[in-house]
This record gives structure tokens, C-alpha cells and sequence, in this order.
């Protein structure tokens, strides 16, 4: 792998932060859109990317700017070359929000293992597990449907 693989992978993983926290599940639905999904070791969705998309809006609450008002900040990652055109990827994820009922604090946090290839030239997420060990008030953030469940990705 070249330097620019490594800043084109890393620019894909921080693709998702932006558009989750912009609210774009359509967005978010794309980035994943030939990736196996696995939250809390439960299958989300498998190339799908309009199922990525629901689930993220069945769950997420959204405020009248259209947001969730997180920001999700992605750390430690490592990223393990597997040949040429193939990595995995490791972060830590930790959400922080702020609403008019919710003082701005740390509201979930776990990690992400992502596995990418490059496919035409761009790298792509082929599958993505996300795990949250560290649960705060959900309460503004998230509806009751399970999505969350606390687990480790490795």
C-alpha cells in the first residue's frame, strides 16, 4: 500500500462522522453501500444500502436542523494492510451531544473494525462492525429498537 491509500482510507473512515452527524443516513447508507453492517453483533445489513439508511434513521433522533446534534470523534485507528488492495481498519468511537434538554456530554462510546478494499481505483468498506461498551443517557439520542448493544468488535 501507498501513502495515498493510507490517507484515502482514513478520509473514508472519517467520511462517516460527517455524515452521520450532518444527519445524511441516506449518506451514511452509501458509504456502506457494499458492506456486511454488524451493530452490537447483530446484522444491520448486507449490502444494502437503503436498509443501512433506515436503520440509522429508525434509531437516531433527529432535531428540528434536520441533526442528531453529535459529533462523533474517531480515535487510535490502525489500519492493517492484508495485500494490496485490502486493509482492516481499528478505531475507537466516542459521541458526544448537546441538545435543549441535554447538557453537552459523552453519550456512547466502543469501536469500530472495519474491513476495506480498493475496488476501480477507490477504497470501499466491505464490512464494518460496531460495538458500544460505554453507555451514557441515550434518552436524546436514540429510539429503543436494539440497535445498540454493548459489545467489543474485535
Amino acid at each position: 500500500m501507498t501513502g495515498e491509500d493510507y490517507i484515502a482510507i482514513q478520509n473514508l473512515l472519517f467520511s462517516y462522522p460527517y455524515l452521520l452527524d450532518s444527519g445524511d443516513f441516506d449518506g451514511v447508507g452509501e458509504l456502506f453501500r457494499d458492506a456486511t453492517v454488524y451493530s452490537g453483533g447483530a446484522l444491520m445489513a448486507e449490502k444494502d444500502p437503503l436498509a443501512v439508511a433506515a436503520a440509522f434513521r429508525d434509531w437516531v433522533i433527529t432535531y428540528a436542523d434536520g441533526t442528531p446534534r453529535t459529533r462523533h470523534f474517531l480515535a487510535n485507528v490502525i489500519i492493517r494492510p492484508e495485500g494490496p488492495g485490502r486493509a482492516v481498519v481499528s478505531s475507537y468511537v466516542m459521541v458526544f451531544q448537546q441538545t435543549d434538554a441535554l447538557a453537552l456530554q459523552p453519550v456512547i462510546g466502543g469501536d469500530y473494525r472495519d474491513v476495506v478494499e480498493k475496488v476501480d481505483g477507490e477504497w470501499r468498506f466491505v464490512a464494518r462492525r460496531m460495538a458500544n461498551d460505554m453507555i451514557g443517557d441515550l434518552t436524546c439520542h436514540g429510539r429503543e429498537i436494539g440497535i445498540i448493544k454493548p459489545s467489543r468488535a474485535n
